[in-house]
């Protein structure tokens, strides 16, 4: 029950896959979505932890793609802060347009290619480990050693490592040169490990194109000429991020 079991789910149309259709979600406390069977195995992982003594709250699950440009433009603009790995506040203007698309990408996706418009993935954290005042801000400080969700964390590297974390993996546990690290990540691999490679440029140029009420995506000549290759840095993702099975 712990590793990767055969789930049964319709393929996600095109435009679930782009965050332009949410239909495919069912609703979970706190106004967070999943699909169904993501759900149900992060219920189960839920149910192991806090036995184990932690209490698993969701800072983020599906997140559409309206969400998505909104996040990616502000960034773009200036109008919220880009962090560095360290945390420190980014000075966008000191960087050059492309030192710019870099350093958002670095945390913040492309709208179109988040994960987290596909219902299968989702930020976590411990809820039980904080005041009730505390703003969870999901930064590698947190989740590091010595970090106040690291215990959490250790106990889902060794949930993962038997393979008993109920189908969910870590995409970003690795720094690859793209994404940083995100050990608040978790991903139900039964549903989303081939939805990355489901995504192509002209798919997302068509629709950054056809957005409606004048909406632009930031830099995106800038985005558009390098695609091929954000699309391979920032948002494949290699086979053995989680078990075949």
């Amino acid at each position: 029950m712990g590793g990767l079991s055969q789930t049964t789910a319709a393929p996600l149309t095109t435009d679930q896959l782009l965050g332009l259709d949410d239909s495919h979600l069912d609703s979970l406390a706190g106004g967070h979505r999943l699909q169904k069977a993501a759900a149900n195995a992060f219920a189960a992982l839920c149910e192991d932890a806090r036995k184990a003594g932690f209490e698993p709250a969701i800072a983020s699950s599906y997140r559409s793609f309206d969400r998505q440009l909104a996040i990616f433009n502000a960034k773009a603009s200036g109008a919220r802060i880009v962090h560095d790995d360290d945390g420190a506040i980014v000075v966008m203007e000191a960087l050059s347009p492309v030192q710019q698309l870099h350093a958002i990408l670095r945390f913040s996706a492309l709208p179109g290619t988040s994960r987290h418009h596909w219902g299968t993935d989702l930020d976590i954290y411990d809820l039980k480990a904080v005041p009730v005042d505390y703003a969870v801000q999901l930064t590698p400080q947190e989740v590091s050693t010595g970090g106040v969700f690291d215990p959490f964390h250790c106990w889902l590297d060794e949930r993962i490592a038997l393979e008993q974390s109920h189908g969910f993996f870590r995409p970003y546990a690795l720094d690859r040169g793209g994404v940083s690290p995100e050990r608040w990540h978790l991903s139900y691999a039964p549903l989303s490990r081939s939805c990355d490679r489901r995504l192509d440029a002209a798919m997302l140029r068509e629709v950054w194109q056809a957005m409606p009420g004048g909406a632009e995506l930031a830099l995106q000549d800038l985005v558009s000429a390098e695609l091929d290759n954000l699309l391979e840095r920032y948002v494949r993702i290699p086979a053995d991020w989680c078990p075949r099975g």
